[in-house]
């Protein structure tokens, strides 16, 4: 498909979706937050593509918004405005709920909303080099669109500071509080994206789909007889699909499944 904004990688199994504006460190307007909701949504209904990996051309992973749209945004009135932060808000839900695994791969800095793209992603892999923050208030706004993410991420303790403060958050600390899973030298990111990619694929992608959707409905919830009844339904749904049997029978036969290709 074509894309102006966007470029799309395909090894084997592996997607990677390039945001390909460098020259404005790959900054939000309207045609990357389509571009970017049209590609999640192709490569999580093709089938052979099992891992999506999202990363950025040039110094930067994402800035966030781009100025110019901003500006415009400032003109417009409440209707113009709040249609662009559904977009916004609709192309984050979009990448968080995908069936198949995410990872972030984060060179440089990841600013408002490109600290969300990188909460959103399953899996996120920064070089230590790179730098976060929910900069938003400095502009007189807030980090609305991408809370969901990065609270799901950091904590409401970690986000009552620096969704106020603006902090610029290195790469460690970014592990440290939860933001990112892994941060590794700018020289070994490849590596560490590719091997996080390849231990992925040796999971069923059904259980890798279903995987996720329990995440989405246990967390949180208090441990009653409900959530017990619900976790009971959801295995015994999976044990019955063809892909837990042949996963269980390739265990026994001590061969790999049929899903993992050569």
């Amino acid at each position: 498909m074509p894309f102006q904004a966007l470029e799309i990688e395909l090894t084997g199994p592996v997607a990677t979706i390039w945001m390909n504006r460098p020259d404005l460190h790959n900054a939000f307007d309207e045609l990357l937050i389509a571009e970017l909701t049209a590609a999640c949504i192709a490569l999580d209904e093709d089938k052979d593509v099992r891992v999506v990996v999202l990363a950025g051309r040039g110094k930067s992973f994402s800035a966030g918004a781009d100025l110019n749209w901003m500006k415009r945004a400032a003109n417009n009135g409440l209707d113009d405005n709040l249609n662009d932060a559904r977009a916004l808000a609709r192309m984050l839900r979009t990448l968080a709920e995908m069936k198949k695994p995410t990872i972030a791969r984060v060179q440089g800095a990841a600013l408002g909303g490109g600290m969300g793209l990188a909460a959103a992603c399953d899996v996120a892999v920064a070089a230590t080099k790179a730098v976060f923050a929910t900069s938003e208030v400095k502009f007189g706004i807030i980090p609305s669109a991408i809370s969901p993410y990065v609270l799901r991420a950091i904590g409401a303790r970690q986000a009552t500071r620096y969704f106020q403060s603006a902090e610029r958050i290195s790469a460690e600390r970014a592990r440290e509080i939860g933001l990112v899973h892994e941060c590794v030298d700018a020289e070994q990111l490849d590596a560490k994206v590719q091997e996080i990619a390849t231990a992925l694929l040796q999971g069923g992608p059904l259980a890798q789909a279903a995987a996720k959707d329990l995440i989405r409905a246990v967390a949180g919830q208090p441990v009653n007889e409900t959530l017990v009844e619900e976790t009971a339904h959801r295995i015994a749904h999976l044990r019955a699909t063809p892909e837990a049997r042949e996963g269980i029978a390739a265990f026994l036969d001590k061969r790999s499944p049929a899903w993992i290709g050569e």
